[in-house]
């Protein structure tokens, strides 16, 4: 992001301009040891590194967005983290927007400095946008969502996720439900939207998306970009998908990392697995 913060567009802006340019296909940098494997690599940072760069070269220039998983870096310490800040500010050349996937959530100076980390300017670290967890209260995020604001960068909140011990804190309460009250609070932040998505989205799993439905929950008044992990390996497919986020389909920003990850480590193979997902979503 070359242009000063006063002068750059809001990451909701950036992102609905992707997806209508690109497809709505956001593909995660998942290095896990037995992909690595499977790629006929070491468990070691110069292992991720490899594998890290062959996937940005063959998606930079198609995919709307790539999402490193931040868990699979911090693993391997200090050089681990060396890597991601690598790949970001490698994306960051290419033009492509980032999501650190490190779901990152505390209060008051603690969430303040994970805000600093992922979202300042300057920070070697930081993404086009972040995973957050608002499970000590939506308003623990407010550094973040602040910052976010601050500097043109985006926010994503755990809301409907597909683990089984997700439903035991997101929905309880039925139709008051603790989901129900986080999407209706991003909704808020987004209420200066009129067109396009808002800057502050929401992560809905792509096998739990029809749950919305039954929680009352309203996905198309929040003007939230919607990132949906489990399109491939979890089970999920464009079809599935389409009609479970009904009226929100168009927010949605379909998430895959081992459906298109398992085609390396030929770039070439990772190039074609990606289009053929993107024409899926487009179908």
């Amino acid at each position: 992001m070359s242009n000063s913060a006063s002068e750059r567009r809001s990451f909701g802006a950036r992102l609905t301009q992707a997806m209508q340019d690109r497809g709505p296909l956001c593909v995660g940098i998942d290095p896990h040891p037995a992909l690595l494997a499977q790629w006929g690599l070491a468990d070691d940072a110069a292992a991720l590194r490899t594998f890290s760069h062959s996937v940005l070269e063959a998606t930079a220039d198609i995919a709307a967005a790539i999402k490193p998983q931040v868990a699979l870096f911090e693993r391997h310490g200090s050089r681990g983290l060396g890597v991601l800040e690598e790949i970001l500010a490698e994306a960051r050349e290419l033009g492509v927007l980032t999501i650190a996937d490190a779901k990152r959530g505390d209060i008051g100076s603690t969430m303040q400095a994970y805000a600093e980390a992922w979202l300042a300017d300057g920070s070697p670290l930081a993404a086009d946008s972040l995973t957050v967890s608002p499970y000590l209260g939506f308003e623990s995020l407010r550094p973040a969502l602040d910052l976010a604001a601050e500097t043109g960068r985006g926010i994503f909140v755990l809301a409907l996720t597909s683990n089984p011990e997700g439903a035991s804190v997101q929905h309880v309460g039925g139709q008051d439900s603790v989901a129900r009250r986080i999407i209706e609070a991003v909704a808020q932040e987004n209420s200066r939207v009129t067109a396009g998505l808002g800057s502050v989205g929401l992560v809905v799993g792509a096998t739990v998306a029809a749950v919305a439905r039954d929680l009352g929950i309203d996905l198309p008044g929040s003007f939230a970009p919607l990132l949906a992990p489990g399109l491939g390996a979890q089970g999920a497919t464009a079809t599935d998908m389409r009609e479970d986020f009904g009226h929100a389909w168009s927010q949605v920003l379909a998430s895959s990392s081992r459906g298109i990850l398992k085609a390396g480590p030929s770039v070439e193979g990772l190039r074609a697995a990606t289009l053929e997902t993107i024409s899926s979503l487009q179908g």
